[in-house]
């Protein structure tokens, strides 16, 4: 029996997500290899949404999580995080959401990002009148820069003006930069690292340049999974991996030094024999993510010569040769190219160990709103 192969599997509804527990560990172990200190570690939870992987994090001395959005934030403080940055500079109506997690969750000391002051000045405002500066506290705020992704963020050479406007906002208190270097995916790991070094020499001259000016060097946040092993190398810096707890074929495929394992599977079965040489199999748009090539959106590890030729929102279609095997019912073990937009797509995770299912996890923090 394979690895991933489930028991009775022809029990289970498809398509089904499957965690493998196990293997999931086995990640958050190899994870802690790769930085010189647990501290270093600021994992992002938008792979898997899942309170029960967070519990195993902290169990492991992890300590301080990423989060996207304020459903994956409120769900840290409901397993107890330590500490949350919210990854997201939030408008009005989200911050005021956000304030409610920080009312609600004491115990979880929560930050966000920033890249301009009239942002600042909103989030003062609001901040100002909360329970919590009413007890003497200040809100954290991470600069967020731009270091070649073009998404969000600040140019480094920019954020020191920005830098100096948030000192004169009494109701915030800077802890450092922010910078996703989701552009840097070179699959030569030379060739990534110096990537990376020449895309951040403008942030790190940034830090320097406070340091000089009687400061500490402040503390950067970067890096996903594929920068993240090379930040680890930087003093005061934090790393935030997070598909590494799940894995993909999209980062087996380019990222071939990282040695994780594959922890999370979509199990899909064949529902129909279109053709002579086609076959249908119930992995539609809404069970993987399909922002790729329709080749390059899921691989099956019981048959990986197969690939997608069609696909819609409740069907995928592959072609096959004729005069083949297979029938109403067989099932397939699908590997997603992206696993954290796919396992948003399903309510609930089986959870799978020595190829029985031993529980069921509710993915919480694929819903927009838990509870504010």
């Amino acid at each position: 029996m394979h690895w991933y192969t489930v028991k009775n599997a022809e029990n289970i509804d498809s398509p089904a997500l499957l965690v493998y527990k196990d293997r999931a560990l086995d990640n958050i172990r190899q994870v802690l290899t790769m930085v010189r200190d647990p501290k270093q570690l600021r994992p992002h939870v938008k792979t898997h949404k899942l309170t029960e992987i967070c519990r195993m994090m902290q169990d492991a001395g992890i300590r301080k999580f990423k989060a996207a959005s304020i459903a994956e934030a409120e769900m840290l403080g409901i397993a107890g995080a330590e500490d949350v940055m919210l990854a997201y500079q939030p408008g009005r109506p989200k911050f005021l959401r956000f304030l409610n997690l920080i009312r609600e969750y004491p115990g979880t000391r929560y930050s966000c990002l920033l890249d301009n002051i009239e942002s600042g000045r909103m989030f003062a405002d609001l901040f100002s009148n909360s329970e919590a500066a009413k007890r003497g506290a200040v809100l954290p705020v991470f600069i967020d820069l731009n270091v070649g992704m073009n998404r969000t963020g600040i140019k480094p050479g920019a954020a020191y003006g920005l830098f100096n406007d948030i000192q004169s906002l009494r109701e915030l208190e800077f802890k450092g930069f922010h910078a996703y270097d989701g552009h840097i995916r070179d699959v030569d790991l030379a060739e990534r690292t110096a990537h990376c070094e020449n895309d951040f020499k403008e942030a790190e001259v940034l830090r320097e340049k406070i340091k000089e000016e009687g400061g500490q060097l402040p503390l950067l946040v970067a890096g996903g999974s594929p920068t993240f092993a090379i930040h680890s190398k930087k003093v005061n810096t934090e790393c935030c991996p997070g598909t590494f707890v799940f894995w993909d074929k999209g980062y087996r495929d380019t990222l071939p030094e990282q040695d994780f394992k594959y922890a999370a599977l979509v199990m899909t079965r064949v529902v129909s024999l279109p053709a002579e040489n086609k076959i249908c199999i119930d992995l539609g748009y809404k069970s993987v993510a399909s922002e790729n090539e329709l080749t390059n959106r899921v691989g099956f590890l019981n048959y990986p010569e197969l690939k997608p030729s069609g696909h819609s929102e409740e069907h995928m279609v592959i072609e096959v040769e004729k005069g083949h095997s297979f029938k109403i019912g067989d099932i397939f073990y699908a590997v997603p190219v992206h696993i954290c937009p796919t396992v948003a797509l399903f309510e609930n995770a089986l959870v799978v160990q020595d190829g029985e299912l031993t529980d069921t996890w509710r993915v919480v923090a694929r819903d927009r709103v838990i509870t504010y």
